[in-house]
């Protein structure tokens, strides 16, 4: 089991987590909808969005690691650090820095 003392040495791992183009996105899709529909909830007040955007933020990326990475979700060993890295992989790839940032730490198909 991977141990972590900080967040900077779990960003690596959690990239070669990601290392298929697949499945980095279903990731992105999983987390941008699920995005759209928590803004959604709290433009509206309907809190069932909510669960809808933790369904599908999270069921996009687990069906990513079953179907195409076949390796367990990060998220079960390292909830809080694996949400903000699927922000902060969001964010890198809307900026187009997501690529850059694999090849710094040896990721790729």
């Amino acid at each position: 089991m991977n141990r972590f003392e900080t967040y900077e040495q779990f960003w690596p791992f959690y990239l070669g987590e990601h290392r298929r183009r697949a499945t980095r996105t279903l990731h992105l899709v999983g987390t941008g909808v699920g995005l759209v529909l928590f803004a959604s909830a709290a433009f509206s007040g309907d809190w069932r969005l909510l669960l809808t955007g933790v369904v599908v933020g999270y069921g996009f990326a687990w069906l990513a690691h079953l179907l195409v990475e076949r390796n367990r979700p990060a998220t079960f060993r390292h909830p809080l650090w694996s949400l903000y890295s699927d922000f902060r992989m969001l964010a890198l790839a809307l900026t187009g820095q997501l690529e850059a940032e694999l090849r710094k730490h040896g990721v790729g198909d």
